[in-house]
């Protein structure tokens, strides 16, 4: 019960450095619907968006720009600010925990070859599918939170 409740807790919170890792939400606008790419974990298969260490020398934009190029084999414009944080466990058994913030990219280029491609499934998804898609109820709320910050900007 209390690994559910952490799981679904996300605030910013400051960690020891090495526990926080950043994401990328790549998003598109197709016939002015908000589309999201969604990728599959390597150790589970569950549906999710590109995260991961954040690399010695670079912003975690930077980096978050960099796991979406080799884990959805994506570019495009990342924001400097992260859209929401997410708890995530970061062991095979899900017994430690790590933050993650994810940072809005909107994607420009979509590569057919790409360094996990072999590894993992990408798919494209409006809010409803990706809502329905993404086992962890975080990452839900964050893609509703952009997808309405994108639909009030316009």
């Amino acid at each position: 019960m209390l690994r559910e409740f952490l799981s679904n807790w996300s605030p910013r919170v400051e960690t020891t450095p090495g526990l926080r890792q950043s994401g990328a939400l790549p998003y598109s606008i197709v016939d002015g619907r908000v589309v999201f790419l969604l990728i599959t974990s390597r150790r589970t298969g569950r549906w999710i968006f590109p995260k991961g260490d954040i690399e010695i020398g670079m912003t975690a934009w930077e980096s978050a720009a960099q796991e979406a190029l080799e884990e959805a084999g994506v570019t495009g414009e990342i924001s400097s600010e992260p859209v929401g944080s997410y708890r995530s466990g970061a062991s095979a058994d899900g017994s430690s925990l790590i933050d993650v913030d994810l940072y809005p990219l909107r994607v420009e280029t979509q590569l057919d070859v790409w360094q996990e491609m072999d590894q993992r499934l990408r798919h494209w998804a409006v809010l409803p599918e990706a809502r329905r898609l993404l086992n962890d109820g975080a990452l839900s709320r964050i893609a509703v939170k952009l997808g309405t910050q994108l639909c009030s900007t316009r």
